[in-house]
């Protein structure tokens, strides 16, 4: 058919490929992203994950720097003054109140940095 070996071979490889297009079949080369390469089990979960903890950890770590400036008292007495506030000052309240991990992580910030 063609003069040059090569394009009948190349020919005959893209009709080949045009007929498992029709068939319905697919060509992945490898390393490139394709129908496939996006759905993974598990993934949409570890998206949901990764940032809640994130956050979890930066309030927490932002809560126990705070507690470990302006020590137990103060910052108790703080949070109950947020308490009796209004609007939304009583959650305010409910999210900065000292919990077991920000206690702990300020305890580890007054061994190290003592003052």
């Amino acid at each position: 058919m063609w003069v040059d070996p090569n394009l009948n071979d190349f020919y005959s490889r893209v009709s080949r490929i045009e007929k498992s297009h029709a068939k319905g079949y697919g060509f992945e080369a490898a390393g490139t992203l394709g129908r496939k390469g996006g759905a993974r089990s598990g993934s949409r979960l570890l998206k949901l994950v990764k940032p809640l903890v994130l956050v979890l950890a930066v309030g927490t770590g932002i809560k126990s720097v705070i507690h470990y400036y302006v020590g137990a008292q103060t910052y108790e007495s703080r949070v109950s003054a947020l308490a009796v506030g209004d609007g939304f000052d009583p959650v305010g309240a409910w999210l900065m109140h000292a919990d077991p991990v920000t206690l702990w992580a300020s305890a580890q910030m007054q061994t190290l940095l003592p003052r």
